[in-house]
């Protein structure tokens, strides 16, 4: 058998770990608890449940901040140009809400395939293939990245075919120029956040965001109550600060000891098996793209409908207090992806499925608790966002709907999550065409208007869709047979190792 040092937080060996030839599971504490039958159900459940709770808080905590932090980072730019004028706020908000939002997603879902393979790799103790994997989906992002910049390019143009005013198109598209920059930066940085989650090390990029943070919002501005730079200077340090947060990233790759395993330099086999990575990575894009799409095609079909201002007014709160809550599911959805990988890679059915259960149960709980708290406020939540009483008193009417969304999307993240563990994305993709577009999209356009229940009724049709998703995604998963799922783990990274070993030996 072979050793394999594994590193702690602050870099120092531990203990070294035996490292069981292929096809023989590694011991886990969790995994051994959990087989354990000298105990008895409930003895399992109270050695195991604080286990991996520990896991789970220890993953999603820094992931939630840095969504937040890069959120918050981005919204600081267009509060700072809103200052500056009624249009540039237009401007701003349609540059970071519309193409910028639709770049990030398309960015972010490619990357989600490093989080399949390298967690699975890292579980199964593959270390060097990380680095393999990293590299290799830098360069198909970066390589999207280029028919995304010609949309950033004929930005103008397309904002007026939607119709957009000629004098918003010229602002927004000269901030969209900015931000070119960017998408490159979205190409390097979430493969390195994927590469760094699916070893649990997720705090690092926590500290950088953070600080990178206050950097930005002077540097904003400077650039636009100093320097006088307008709206292409706060896109530019946009861009800026986001490939300084790539940089940070990368040299604490290089330069930590904790990476000598999975990071072992620029290799030319990230240049082999691209076809099949791409193919994972589109799935994995198309997914998640079909997500964020569909809210914002919701968006589009209120303002279709008779008095749309108030409408507009009242689904904008919502969906940004839905957005903000979702951001705690998505920190559980990066957990649940690198638990459930790294156990099925490491050959651990049941501390998967364990983890899988404790992971739901604990958004789920979070998301009760914030709908609570937004009951309770319902009839004063929207000031924070407007002073009318009429936008109070829809966003009031919208508050029950809204507390359903929050629920079911205190689960479905993360069930999404479990698919990005498992590589289901071409299923997920499948499924969300369905739920969404077929389902809830016509459902919410019928109440809305043959029924004329207005906003109430696109948003009962988005309820219907997600649903629908999530009660699919639960039967799938009940019915998974994790030993199976291992298997499926074990034969991938053999796959991709073995396309390693050819190429090294051709």
């Amino acid at each position: 058998m072979a050793i394999d040092p594994i590193s702690t937080q602050d870099g120092e060996l531990t203990q070294p770990l035996v490292v069981p030839p292929p096809g023989e599971p590694v011991s886990s504490d969790l995994e051994k608890v959990l087989s354990d039958t000298s105990l008895t159900s409930f003895g399992r459940l109270k050695k195991a449940i604080p286990m991996e709770l520990y896991s789970l808080f220890r993953l999603a905590a820094p992931v939630i901040i840095v969504y937040v932090l890069n959120n918050v980072t981005s919204m600081s730019t267009q509060i700072f140009c809103g200052h500056l004028g009624n249009l540039e706020l237009a401007a701003a908000s349609l540059g970071n809400n519309g193409v910028q939002l639709f770049a990030f997603g398309v960015m972010l879902g490619m990357g989600s395939a490093v989080e399949t393979l390298c967690g699975q790799a890292y579980g199964a103790h593959q270390y060097e293939m990380l680095g393999v994997y990293l590299q290799r989906s830098t360069i198909l992002l970066m390589a999207t990245a280029i028919p995304l910049m010609f949309l950033y390019i004929f930005s103008k143009t397309l904002l007026i075919l939607i119709g957009q005013s000629q004098e918003i198109a010229v602002a927004a598209s000269l901030f969209i120029y900015g931000l070119i920059p960017q998408i490159f930066a979205y190409a390097a940085n979430f493969p390195i956040q994927k590469f760094l989650q699916a070893q649990s090390v997720v705090n690092p990029s926590a500290y950088i965001a953070t600080v990178m943070l206050v950097v930005h919002v002077v540097l904003t501005w400077l650039a636009l109550y100093v320097w006088g730079w307008g709206l292409l200077g706060g896109s530019l340090v946009l861009s800026f600060s986001w490939w300084v947060i790539v940089g940070a990233q990368f040299l604490y790759i290089v330069k930590s000891d904790r990476f000598k395993e999975t990071w072992t330099g620029f290799s030319i086999q990230a240049f082999s098996g691209l076809w099949d990575f791409f193919k994972l990575s589109i799935s994995s894009a198309v997914m998640l793209c079909l997500e964020v799409w569909y809210f914002q095609v919701l968006i589009l079909i209120t303002g279709l409908l008779k008095n749309p201002e108030i409408a507009l007014d009242s689904m904008a709160v919502c969906s940004t207090i839905l957005g903000w809550v979702m951001m705690i599911s998505m920190g559980f959805n990066a957990a649940v992806s690198v638990r459930v990988s790294n156990e099925l890679g490491a050959g651990h059915p049941k501390s998967a499925a364990f983890a899988v259960a404790v992971v739901t149960l604990s958004s789920f709980v979070i998301c009760l608790i914030c709908v609570v708290i937004i009951l309770a406020l319902r009839h004063v939540i929207s000031y924070a966002f407007t002073d009318g009483e009429t936008v109070a008193n829809a966003v009031s009417e919208l508050t029950p709907l809204l507390a359903i969304s929050i629920l079911l999307n205190g689960i479905q993240p993360v069930l999404s999550g479990v698919a990005v563990g498992c590589g289901w994305q071409a299923f997920v993709a499948y499924v969300n065409i369905g739920c969404y577009y077929v389902v809830g999209v016509p459902l919410g356009s019928l109440l809305a208007f043959k029924f004329d229940l207005g906003a109430k009724g696109i948003w009962s049709g988005m309820i219907g869709g997600v649903t629908m998703q999530t009660l699919i995604l639960l039967w799938v998963t009940f019915r998974t047979d994790w030993n199976v799922e291992v298997e499926k783990a074990r034969n991938r990274v053999n796959k991709w190792k073995h396309k390693k070993d050819e190429h090294f030996i051709n």
